[in-house]
């Protein structure tokens, strides 16, 4: 029976017509989504980067593992519930395509270049990439678990319906005319102001976790930038969905976007400290790439250079914001994403422009913003914004605490757990591994003999390990030498200094 299934499967399969699509718009598009891919390690190195080192490695898991959880939860119902093109009621999509059923080789619900399977997969990683993001609100005191969860609710009750709202043939913002290229709507958005939602409900660090904090690894922040803004290249050029001039538009509008944007900012922390800081241009670099998010494929090169000045400005400005509203969003999703991916909308409203929507040889009707004379595309975008900012945080916000009351599943770790460091209460590995050389040190040593010495432990084994005080006594002891409470108290004792010493 199985296999007669299979033989009526590949008949079909074998007579579908594939021809229609070009074959260069197909490899286009399956590179810019492996490049999307590749931004899951790149903001895990970021977020990694920016955190302390105590916590470092577990900002790596959870948006490594969110990645997991969001490839079956939008294989299982995700894309249906985004894409699915039956659904009328404008919200979100039902389950016709569950599973991926019946997703094959038609012309795709965004593009007639590419099939919609082809169209599943690279919507997927936009997907991956923005439950990435909203990671980050859990940093320094958020447990792993609980976010998993999280992320496969907030997939599915808050990205499917931002995504079905502007991208959905039969999704409201669509049929309003909103004009979001890439995602300013459900990935950025989404992501800034449910990480902020997602932080609040968490609450604030300890204070003195907040004392004199700094990022422990610059370099990681420098290379987590550098990986994304690689990937944003597939994330804009591939939104064309095909291998055209509008795809190049997008990525010329990106990298335009960012440099200025990291220069405005890197010059705006200047002024306060007299210090061209790395932190400071890699976070210019990433608004001006979110601001080109929802705007890289609809505006002209000059208008990418305003956008990027504006951007840089504004979101350095607006990571003061945490601070008025008393909510610790220790990664600036907020100030990067939501603010950076409103900006982009706005700046469809005024510079949009018909000639580079129809660079694609697709979308060859549609009007731009107020350089076409488009006087309501202004208050569509300010109405799609509202829309999604408030949409977000509620629902998000929703989430997160009804998670939080189910037993076992809170949020947050205990003050212990904070002080400690999530590396070491939730992971049990460290991103940087100094404190595993301090504590197998003493087992390489003659100590082993002692009866209750330290014995060397297999590769793995991180726990149950005297302490560092404990075990150099015991050395000490079994070397015939003073151990460290006498050498305390010899050091009590003034000595008498020589004239050498005195100098």
């Amino acid at each position: 029976m199985l296999e007669k299934a299979i033989e009526i499967w590949n008949a079909i399969l074998q007579k579908r017509d594939t021809t229609q699509f070009d074959r260069g718009d197909i490899s286009f598009i399956i590179v810019a989504g492996a490049m999307v891919s590749f931004m899951i390690p790149g903001l895990a190195f970021l977020y990694s980067g920016l955190a302390r080192r105590k916590s470092a490695l577990s900002l790596i898991w959870a948006v490594t593992a969110s990645n997991a959880v969001c490839i079956f939860q939008w294989y299982f119902w995700g894309y249906s519930l985004a894409f699915s093109p039956t659904a009328t009621n404008g919200f979100i999509g039902n389950l016709d395509n569950f599973g991926l059923i019946n997703v094959l080789d038609n012309p795709s619900p965004g593009s007639p270049l590419i099939p919609d399977l082809l169209y599943a997969f690279y919507q997927m990683e936009f997907a991956c990439v923005t439950v990435g993001i909203l990671m980050g609100g859990i940093a320094e005191r958020g447990r792993v678990l609980p976010a998993m969860i999280i992320t496969f609710l907030w997939m599915t009750l808050v990205y499917c319906p931002l995504a079905c709202w502007p991208w959905n043939i039969n999704g409201w913002g669509f049929k309003y005319g909103v004009l979001d290229y890439a995602g300013g709507g459900p990935v950025e958005i989404g992501s800034g102001v449910g990480g902020l939602a997602y932080a609040w409900v968490l609450g604030r660090r300890q204070e003195k976790e907040l004392l004199n904090f700094r990022p422990h690894n610059v370099s990681m922040v420098n290379l987590g930038t550098f990986i994304l803004w690689f990937g944003w290249l597939g994330f804009n050029g591939g939104s064309a969905f095909g291998a055209n001039l509008r795809a190049v538009m997008a990525v010329w509008n990106s990298m335009l976007a960012a440099a200025f944007s990291g220069i405005v900012w890197c010059l705006l922390d200047y002024r306060l400290e007299r210090k061209y800081t790395m932190v400071g241009f890699c976070s210019g670099t990433i608004a001006g790439l979110v601001a080109a998010t929802p705007a890289s494929g609809f505006i002209h090169p000059w208008a990418a250079v305003i956008m990027g000045v504006i951007s840089g400005a504004v979101c350095n400005y607006a990571t003061k914001a945490k601070a008025l509203l008393r909510m610790d969003d220790a990664l600036d999703l907020f100030a990067e994403h939501a603010v950076g991916g409103i900006i982009g909308l706005l700046m469809n409203a005024f510079f949009a422009s018909k000639s580079i929507i129809a660079l694609d040889g697709v979308n060859t009707n549609i009007t731009g913003g107020w350089i076409d004379h488009n006087w309501k595309q202004l208050y569509i975008q300010v109405a799609y914004i509202c829309a999604t900012c408030s949409y977000s945080f509620v629902v998000t916000a929703l989430i997160a605490k009804c998670v939080d009351l189910i037993p076992g599943l809170h949020l947050r770790t205990t003050p212990e757990g904070e002080a400690a460091g999530l590396d070491e209460v939730e992971i049990g590995e460290f991103a940087n591994d100094y404190i595993e050389v301090r504590r197998d040190f003493m087992a390489w040593s003659a100590l082993d003999d002692h009866p209750g010495a330290h014995k060397a432990s297999a590769a793995g084994d991180r726990h149950g390990q005297p302490d560092l005080a404990q075990v150099d006594q015991l050395h000490r002891v079994h070397l015939g030498e003073p151990d460290s409470s006498t050498i305390e108290e010899e050091k009590s004792v003034e000595l008498p200094r020589t004239d050498a010493e005195s100098l």
